[in-house]
């Protein structure tokens, strides 16, 4: 499946993990080892201070200081600010502040702790809050890539954990680097990396005493005051700089780290919520299409005060947010001062988003390398139209939805009504170079205007209006103010016949992470899936099965309890009483939720086909085709496809079972295959993406496909089922591989190019899932079952999907 979302998109206000620590004074750990965390040429601890509110003190707060040093923004996304006391005893805990954003080239990064008492000077606004209380005098501070706390409580421990990025132990901190901790921290005084932030993993020699200096990501310091400071004589008159000179004809600004002042603009938008900000607009356009008219002013934590229709002049500090791994980026005023100059002023007319506006081409090529430097051509290439239209105001009129709106409250739809339709009023992915340019994502942020629960088909009525934004999950969306009236056109759920008695019904379905900790419901919906939707096939391969306590990490690998209750479950809907057979993986080498140890495993109605037992097959026993004089046999059964192969590296091994249907063999073979994590979107500012995922996927389609052969060098008439999510398309390289030689039809190919998904994916019905028959089942019977991917209230993220064979002498 494709890349897991790991967390709401554009949330860049800091997620506080407060760990209570206990110090026992009695075990004290000296003399130990320093630590040496590698030495960064990016992002650096630049200055630490832990005597805020302390006696003595004119900052309120403490604080940790973060720099970059390199010529590249350094993403925090996922990061952690970790502190532990300066001597600590074996029961002290590591204490966590989660970090959002990114780091500019050369740039800070504030992270505001606890306050205390004193003191009578706030920080200048935080990049990250938490709530630490740090000691004056003696601590360990620690940059960490994740939010995990650390366990270390040792230099050396600490040493080994190749979580932490940078690391500064001061006082008389056990935990640190070099010869010694950076010495004369206290109240009135932080330690502070020199302006090179020079890094040789000596805190000693790094870092000096001196007057705290916090600095944030917008340059300002305490007071109120700024690191470019900008005289502001006029407020009330604009300054020579406009929107579209920060926008630029690119997709960075020219203006990039440059303080610019008095930006003249008509408010359009106000988000309160989440990532706040509002967006401005200039009514008073240039003559240069490529350059946007709108800009976001990112506010922080800070609620906006400012309404639409309000005339603005803001001050602030241009930046370039990237808000996830590939994605491109936008352009945002930071750090804003704002006058208001007046209200209730008519808003900008918005761009029409339809099949007239929005390009064909979707991207300009430039051989998987960046598309950030290159002038748009907002008429010739979709991505560059939206970047072109950044922040402005655009609408769209009566769209159809092609995605089922989300647990974040967003949906998909098209403004091109006959791009590549589906039957089921989707939009097909049906080719690399064709992503559908008339996809865009909608959220709302009016008042009271949330988006409703839509199904794929449903068409939202009337016109829909808002900013153009974009996020590292989808690109470009629009921040809908004004949202059209959803049109309920019914989609049902599918049923496929009932298979016939000389036909063998074999089916696939990836229940998602099922595990008896799932909620009941979860169980009687799958279940209903197979006995209702799929009529009870003789045979169901599964995918993402987990053991008996899911995500629990404990060593725990058996699924016997996640597959009774399933099993249960199918009774209970009327279903027959399946058996099942599976191999259990090794513990945390499938791949997966960590802990869920996920595997695949077949179902089968004995009183419909039988299951041949053959001992010996487990985790990393290779299963083996066996020419005998009746034909081909399975050295074991169940049994895994080679499972020593590099290709199943923290992947799920393909399980191979040998059913007979009257008294025919029937090999079945239940694949998983790799994740699309780790591949660039296709809004990716590569293009055209790298899709590094697939070279695992192609590798074990090769070992697949060569199973297969050896079973048909056996005996070219076998009776070969090759199903399962094999997470690539039906006109990808991996399928392509599985299917060379001609020993394997995807029957996808089979169906109509409109019906050829499985999956829905940022507006984009896709094939994900498959069924391939080899040579000899010549009479079939191929259904996808669309129950889960085009609804918002879903089963399981995958649809189903079966086929009824009649093998020859049945």
């Amino acid at each position: 499946m494709p890349i897991a979302r790991p967390s709401r998109h554009r949330n860049r206000a800091a997620a506080l993990a407060l760990i209570s620590t206990g110090i026992a004074a009695s075990v004290v750990l000296t003399g130990l080892p320093a630590a040496h965390a590698t030495p960064s040429s990016q992002a650096v601890v630049a200055e630490v201070y832990g005597g805020g509110g302390n006696s003595g003190a004119t900052l309120t707060n403490d604080f940790v200081e973060l720099a970059n040093a390199g010529t590249a923004a350094y993403d925090l996304s996922g990061y952690s600010v970790q502190y532990l006391p300066g001597s600590p005893s074996a029961s002290s805990k590591w204490q966590a502040t989660a970090l959002t954003g990114a780091i500019a080239p050369g740039g800070r990064y504030l992270v505001s702790e606890s306050a205390g008492t004193g003191g009578t000077t706030p920080l200048p606004a935080a990049d990250a809050s938490g709530s630490i209380a740090m000691s004056g005098t003696s601590g360990t501070i620690a940059l960490v890539n994740g939010t995990t706390p650390l366990t270390c409580i040792t230099a050396a421990d600490c040493t080994a954990d190749p979580r932490v990025v940078d690391l500064v132990g001061f006082g008389t901190a056990v935990v640190r680097e070099g010869s010694g901790p950076a010495a004369g921290a206290s109240n009135t005084a932080s330690v502070a990396r020199g302006a090179s932030l020079a890094d040789t993993d000596d805190n000693a020699a790094d870092l000096t005493a001196g007057a705290p200096t916090p600095v944030n990501a917008a340059g300002q310091t305490p007071g109120g005051g700024t690191t470019d400071p900008t005289p502001d004589p006029e407020p009330t008159e604009p300054g020579t700089t406009r929107i579209h000179d920060i926008q630029g004809t690119t997709r960075v600004s020219p203006l990039k780290g440059q303080t610019v002042t008095r930006v003249p603009g008509i408010v359009t938008g106000v988000r309160t919520t989440g990532s706040k900000g509002y967006w401005i607009q200039d009514p008073e356009a240039d003559a240069d299409a490529r350059t946007s008219e709108g800009v976001f002013v990112y506010t922080g934590s800070v609620t906006p005060t400012v309404a639409v229709g309000d005339k603005v002049l803001v001050t602030g500090k241009v930046s370039e947010y990237y808000p996830g791994a590939g994605s491109q980026s936008v352009t945002e005023v930071t750090a804003p001062t704002t006058a208001v100059l007046s209200a209730g002023n008519a808003l900008p007319a918005p761009v029409t988003l339809d099949a007239s506006t929005v390009p064909a081409a979707y991207a300009p090529d430039a051989g998987g390398g960046s598309i950030e430097g290159l002038p748009l051509d907002p008429a010739g290439y979709a991505l560059d139209f939206y970047e072109a239209h950044e922040g402005e105001l655009a609408r769209f009129s009566d769209a159809r939805v092609v995605g089922g709106t989300t647990q974040y409250h967003e949906v998909w739809v098209t403004v091109k009504p006959d791009e590549n339709p589906t039957r089921r009023g989707g939009t097909v992915y049906g080719s690399y170079d064709q992503p559908n340019t008339g996809r865009i994502k909608v959220m709302s942020i009016g008042a009271g205007a949330g988006v409703p629960a839509a199904d794929v088909g449903d068409r939202l009525a009337g016109t829909t209006t808002g900013a153009i934004d974009y996020d590292g999950f989808g690109g470009y969306s629009l921040q809908a103010t004004q949202l059209g009236t959803l049109v309920d056109k019914g989609l049902q759920r599918e049923v496929t016949r009932k298979q016939k008695g000389g036909e063998l019904a074999v089916a696939t379905y990836n229940v998602e992470n099922l595990d008896p900790t799932d909620p009941v419901d979860k169980f009687a919906r799958l279940a209903d899936g197979v006995v209702t939707h799929l009529s009870s096939p003789d045979v169901v391969a599964l995918e993402e099965i987990q053991d008996n306590n899911g995500a629990t990490d404990d060593g725990t690998v058996a699924a016997d309890q996640t597959l009774r209750k399933f099993t249960d479950a199918i009774v209970a809907a009327g279903g027959p009483r399946y058996s099942w057979r599976a191999v259990d993986p090794t513990d945390g080498t499938d791949g997966g939720e960590p802990g869920g140890n996920i595997r695949q495993v077949f179902l089968f109605n004995p009183h419909r086909v039988q299951f041949t037992d053959r001992a010996g097959g487990d985790a990393t026993t290779a299963v083996k085709a066996v020419k005998t004089r009746e034909g081909v046999e399975l050295s074991v059964s169940p049994g895994r496809i080679n499972p020593g192969s590099e290709a199943w590296n923290a992947s799920r091994k393909p399980l191979v079972g040998e059913f007979r249907f009257h008294g025919k063999p029937v090999f079945v073979i239940a694949n998983h295959f790799n994740s699309k994590g780790g591949d660039q979107p296709l809004h990716s500012v590569n293009q055209q993406p790298v899709r590094s995922s697939e070279t695992q996927r192609k590798l074990q389609a090769t070992e697949v496909n060569t199973f297969v052969k050896s079973l048909l060098a056996a005996d070219r008439d076998a009776n070969v089922v090759v199903l399962g999510d094999l997470n690539d398309y039906e006109f990808s390289g991996t399928v392509s591989t599985l299917t060379s030689g001609g020993v394997l039809k995807d029957l996808l190919t089979t169906l109509p190019k409109p019906e050829r998904y499985t999956y829905v994916y940022e507006g984009n019905s896709q094939s994900l899932d498959h069924i391939l028959l080899s040579p000899a089942l010549r009479r079939f019977d191929y259904d996808v079952v669309h129950i889960n991917a085009e609804f918002a209230d879903q089963a399981s993220d995958h649809d189903p999907q079966i086929v009824r064979i009649k093998p020859d002498g049945c």
